[in-house]
């Protein structure tokens, strides 16, 4: 008797439509970018440790207590956002198992963000059970844009078919490469300016990472420089190159975003960081990182995407 996982019983009992997969990849992807707006409100309200403890709120409460007030609620908000990319992730992993014909890499992509929404929750706990080191909330926000990455590559594959016509040479693809190694280097970057400046999660005496934050607030504005001109350098190839339009329009409105994030980030810097424009700073980073990984799959539109299947020929009846 053959073994099978339940998701596997259901498909060969039922299945699911390309609409359900682009909804449950479209519900993982903006999940992801949601649960990095809670993490940043959690951070520059000071809420980081409104629930002292986890998984649970309290060492007698799931859930917050009026007790613990505004910064509790944020908190445990957050946690609850935790709750609905789960449910999001989930959908994506159902519908991709139903699809006819199955889609491995598709499963594998949905299954990868659930282990990382795994990763992600157990990452925010040590945070907790270390109180706010910032090492361990750099962690937390890294692990945080690798789930969105992967969002992004099943969100692109549940809606590309690839295809045979032109695309952009190698030197582009090659640009679009180091438009997203630059532009992790740039995230990267982010977490030591946020780990060594102020908003440090909670009102207590949070340590913070020790460099000089005014150097390395000038080292990732430096990254944000060289971003912006590999994506101008990406923008002028394209323009050149048969199949390029798709990936040109992409790298246009990556560029008006960057731009758009250097301004908020000069704005923030100059008038002492307002909670406000933090926050708007760090949706803009996610997006920005999902504008990066979009540009590089447009540039080379076969990456990630399924293959066309060729129906086999009909065989001729053997005869008697």
């Amino acid at each position: 008797m053959r073994l099978t996982t339940p998701l596997g019983w259901a498909a060969a009992r039922w299945s699911l439509g390309p609409r359900a997969l682009r909804w449950g990849t479209t519900a993982a992807l903006v999940a992801s970018v949601l649960i990095v707006l809670g993490g940043v409100t959690v951070r520059v309200t000071g809420s980081g440790l409104g629930c002292p403890t986890w998984p649970t709120c309290t060492e007698d409460s799931l859930v917050a207590t009026p007790e613990l007030g505004i910064h509790g609620a944020i908190e445990f908000g957050n946690r609850m956002v935790t709750m609905l990319l789960i449910a999001a992730v989930g959908w994506a992993i159902i519908a991709a198992r139903l699809q006819q014909p199955r889609d491995r890499t598709m499963t594998r992509l949905a299954w990868s963000m659930f282990w990382l929404v795994v990763a992600n929750a157990v990452a925010g706990g040590f945070t907790v059970w270390f109180e706010l080191n910032p090492w361990m909330v750099a962690v937390h926000f890294v692990l945080a844009m690798t789930l969105l990455a992967c969002a992004t590559f099943t969100w692109h594959r549940a809606r590309w078919r690839g295809g045979d016509g032109p695309r952009p040479s190698a030197g582009s693809r090659a640009l679009a490469w180091a438009l997203v190694v630059a532009t992790a280097v740039l995230i990267a970057a982010g977490t030591l300016v946020t780990g060594s400046g102020p908003h440090a999660g909670d009102s207590s005496d949070v340590p913070r990472m020790g460099f000089d934050w005014t150097a390395v607030v000038w080292l990732h504005g430096v990254i944000a420089l060289v971003v912006l001109g590999i994506a101008a350098a990406l923008a002028f190839r394209l323009r050149r190159e048969d199949g390029g339009r798709l990936a040109l329009g992409r790298v246009g409105t990556f560029l008006l975003v960057l731009l758009a994030q250097l301004g908020v980030g000069v704005a923030q810097s100059l008038v002492g960081l307002p909670e406000l424009l933090v926050i708007v700073h760090v949706v803009f980073a996610a997006l920005i990182w999902v504008g990066a990984l979009r540009v590089l799959l447009d540039t080379d539109p076969r990456l990630w995407a399924v293959r066309a299947v060729r129906p086999e020929p009909a065989r001729e009846p053997a005869g008697l």
